[in-house]
């Protein structure tokens, strides 16, 4: 198994784990412990460096694992949405949009919103003469 292969699905277990409620409940529960322990080592550096350390490490560790798993996401659904336009009466000029430049996206939207009024204006014409 390959390391691209392996951390991808390694990036989605940690993504759904991570997103449960269970999951939330315990880290509240790490953190209540850990305030809560507060007293006992007397609100020292090294008490409040042990949580701003860990939560530094898990922040910075998931940033990469939610990011392959909302690239991958994405990817898939694009992948859809080209399938979803090469197999129906939609213009393939769509498929691979998402490749264009910013300035090229804000052409073509603004080209759909100006379709899509057209057709409003002609659905409401037609209901007001119906």
């Amino acid at each position: 198994m390959n390391s691209g292969h392996f951390f991808s699905k390694f990036a989605t277990a940690v993504a759904e784990l991570s997103g449960k409620p269970v999951t939330f409940v315990m880290a509240v529960a790490l953190v209540s412990v850990w305030a809560a322990s507060g007293p006992v080592f007397s609100f020292s550096e090294t008490w409040q460096l042990v949580i701003n350390t860990g939560t530094t490490i898990i922040t910075f560790l998931m940033v990469f694992v939610l990011q392959n798993s909302q690239n991958r996401d994405g990817k898939a659904l694009q992948a859809k949405l080209d399938e979803l336009i090469l197999t129906s009466q939609a213009q393939n000029k769509f498929v691979g949009i998402e490749k264009l430049d910013e300035k090229q996206l804000r052409e073509m939207s603004t080209q759909l919103a100006e379709k899509a009024q057209c057709v409003e204006d002609v659905a409401d014409e037609k209901a007001e003469s119906a």
